[in-house]
């Protein structure tokens, strides 16, 4: 059996969105060990005021079905102000349409529910490595 890459980013900040608790504990379960400081929000408006006071945040994980203010029109407003931080999409509800737009509001990867960890790490790591 192959042994798991250990990913270490502890001067790293990850912004994760999502308003599905039992997805955000999942999250949490995969990324705690990695060293990264980890914020939650859990809809649009708070992850672009997040973005807007802690200039820092190195990546985002966002969800795209969110109350308020969905991730996409968050991205769109987040990438206005902060062009370097990393956007990835995540979403239940794929269709063609929606990676494509996805990439118009400026989200750097697109990625779908259940999420594959492992290539969800790999995807962050080359990212912040």
């Amino acid at each position: 059996m192959e042994d798991q890459p250990v990913y270490k980013w502890s001067s790293k900040n990850i912004l994760v969105v999502e308003d599905d608790e039992s997805s955000a504990y999942l999250l949490n379960e995969f990324l705690k060990n990695t060293g990264a400081k980890i914020t939650y929000t859990t809809d649009g408006r708070e992850a672009v005021e997040h973005v807007r006071h802690n200039p820092e945040t190195d990546l985002i994980l966002m969800d795209i079905l969110l109350p308020e203010k969905d991730g996409l029109s968050a991205t769109r407003e987040i990438k206005s102000f902060a062009r370097n931080v990393k956007v990835i999409a995540q979403t239940s509800y794929a269709f063609s349409v929606d990676a494509k737009e996805a990439e118009q509001a400026g989200c750097d990867a697109f990625l779908t529910k259940p999420l594959n960890m492992s290539l969800l790490l790999d995807k962050i790591d080359g990212y912040l490595s």
